[in-house]
């Protein structure tokens, strides 16, 4: 995120954030509104700052007090994207493909994708702090070689990684419950066996719910090659690039005397309007909507294949993982019929 300055902090478990500044962090003109501690925020105060922390390609981490405006702005994403990420509030796991970001929200990995940068809802969570050291290791330990998958994708593919791991472990520590209890209900019915199987099968549906929303996440966007086109902001920010060095080099090319001069008003020459400017001008006179999808449009033919591999993957992992637990929902119906 440029114009973000501050020194970065080692590439391991970051400090809290109300440890900077004595909880404040101004930066470039953005002064922290909000409550003095960051982790908390007063029903009311939707635009309060929040902790983040940011990842850049090489592997560097800092924390910054953001507010959801800026956010907004610097990753063209609308609220209700944002809203994904509180961790006020609970919805099921996500993943969405937007103009220039990737918004993830995945168990407790809530996080904004770009070409260039991973925006990381800062949590003393187990999986976002293995998150952040575990990306800015592989960053910082790559950097001398060459890897065939973009940013975005190493990112993304790191989120589905820790999510499906963390639900199989879940699922194995379940397992090693669940089979002894059945077991001793088989030998012993009694009132303790029997709420000691009641509560570890509500445990049960719940973990089979959120798998299950993962495992569908996953197979929609494999569904979806429009969805998967609209992922490779690489892509998309280099084909920006090059219409606008297209548009310089146009430019350049073109002698000054060679001006058109309006019939109309012969003293006063036509500014002559580049190739960026109507394009900007267009985007301006159009809606968000039509805006994304024009910069989608031409994303739509790209070559999918390494996304769709790699969600073809994980999907596999969190399949077997749904496996298990229908194995295990299934012996415990079968007790329940007894």
């Amino acid at each position: 995120m440029e114009g973000f300055r501050g020194p970065h902090p080692p590439a391991g478990v970051p400090e809290p954030a109300v440890s900077l500044c004595n909880g404040r962090l101004n930066l470039d003109g953005y002064g922290n509104r909000g409550s003095s501690f960051p982790g908390l925020k007063k029903r009311g105060h939707a635009l309060g700052n929040r902790s983040w922390i940011k990842i850049d390609q090489d592997g560097n981490s800092k924390i910054l007090e953001l507010d959801k405006v800026t956010i907004m702005r610097h990753c063209s994403l609308p609220s209700r994207d944002l809203r994904l990420l509180d961790p006020l509030f609970i919805y099921p796991s996500t993943i969405l493909g937007r103009e220039k970001a990737i918004v993830v929200s995945l168990e407790q990995i809530r996080c904004i994708i770009t070409a260039d940068e991973v925006i990381l809802m800062n949590s003393l969570d187990v999986c976002v702090v293995r998150y952040m050291s575990e990306f800015c290791k592989r960053l910082q330990t790559n950097r001398e070689q060459a890897d065939d998958l973009p940013f975005e994708f190493r990112a993304l593919e790191l989120t589905l990684e820790l999510t499906c791991t963390s639900l199989d472990s879940q699922v194995k520590e379940l397992e090693l419950e669940v089979y002894p209890a059945l077991d001793e209900l088989a030998t012993s019915i009694n009132t303790l066996n029997l709420e000691r199987v009641r509560r570890l099968k509500g445990h049960l549906l719940a973990l089979t719910q959120r798998v299950q929303k993962v495992h569908d996440e996953i197979e929609h966007l494999m569904d979806d090659d429009g969805d998967m086109a609209e992922m490779h902001l690489t892509k998309k920010k280099q084909r920006l690039e090059a219409y606008a060095l297209g548009d310089i080099y146009f430019q350049n090319d073109i002698p000054a005397e060679t001006r058109v001069v309006s019939k109309s008003a012969p003293g006063s020459p036509v500014r002559s309007i580049s190739g960026a400017q109507k394009l900007q001008r267009a985007f301006s006179n159009t809606s968000p909507s039509k805006h994304e999808s024009l910069m989608s449009s031409s994303s739509n033919g790209e070559n999918i294949d390494e996304l769709e591999m790699l969600l073809e993957a994980y999907f596999v992992a969190i399949d077997n993982t749904q496996s298990k637990l229908f194995t295990v929902c299934s012996c415990v119906h079968v007790f329940e019929l007894i």
